[in-house]
């Protein structure tokens, strides 16, 4: 998938960062030139200018991108990203602080897909938001291990097999099972997986596709809707 990312300050560049450890396309935009160059030596692509103009959301791809997240610590320049990147059909995730986020989510929550509070949130819950969808990153465990919450759809593959006949990558394990609407337990090997049910699994980065694939089936990008956090 493509994003783009307006902000380079902490929870930009290290949501960018984590897109980027999981396979995803990543342009940054930013106006500041000491943190532009920042992004750059941390091997981004980065377009210079200022991110509430359409001209320079053009320049960074907004047309092709999946998913725009303003992550500045400027609101009025954030929500003016979301709403040019609404215009050119991307997922929007605006970025705003936490003294602000009652008044200002009953103002906003409405003209774009997802809010969030950085303080609160943390890089992976940014990330979730900008990927929406069944699946739900919970932590970072090491460089290259990632704990997903995933919710089975009726795309499954693996619909109406039980966990003893999931055969997940080598690289792959499932930590927890719950069914729809209950809490997560140990998984069982005769549990079966439903449309709804939830499913904790411990995945190398390499095989993050794979699993998705056998538990959401095809279509696992922006169409989703669930969003998590640290």
């Amino acid at each position: 998938m493509q994003f783009v990312i307006i902000g380079s300050g902490r929870v930009g560049l290290r949501t960018a960062r984590v897109l980027r450890e999981e396979g995803h396309e990543v342009v940054v935009v930013e106006q500041d030139p000491t943190k532009a160059d920042r992004a750059r030596e941390a091997g981004f692509r980065v377009v210079e200018g200022d991110g509430a103009r359409e001209g320079t959301l053009e320049e960074a791809g907004v047309d092709e991108a999946d998913a725009l997240g303003a992550l500045t610590g400027d609101l009025n320049a954030n929500f003016a990203a979301c709403m040019i990147a609404k215009q050119h059909g991307c997922r929007t995730v605006m970025r705003i602080d936490e003294d602000y986020r009652e008044e200002i989510y009953q103002k906003y929550a409405d003209d774009v897909d997802e809010i969030i509070y950085p303080e609160r949130l943390g890089a992976i819950g940014a990330k979730n938001a900008l990927l929406g969808g069944n699946i739900r990153a919970i932590a970072d465990i090491a460089q290259n291990l990632q704990i997903q919450l995933v919710t089975i759809t009726n795309r499954s593959p693996m619909r109406g097999y039980t966990l003893s006949e999931v055969a997940l990558p080598s690289e792959a394990r499932i930590l927890a099972f719950g069914k729809d609407g209950e809490n997560l337990k140990i998984p069982l090997a005769d549990d079966s997986l439903e449309a709804g049910d939830r499913v904790a699994v411990l995945a190398d980065f390499d095989v993050l596709d794979e699993v998705r694939q056998l538990l959401v089936g095809d279509g696992t990008g922006a169409e989703h809707a669930m969003a998590g956090g640290e």
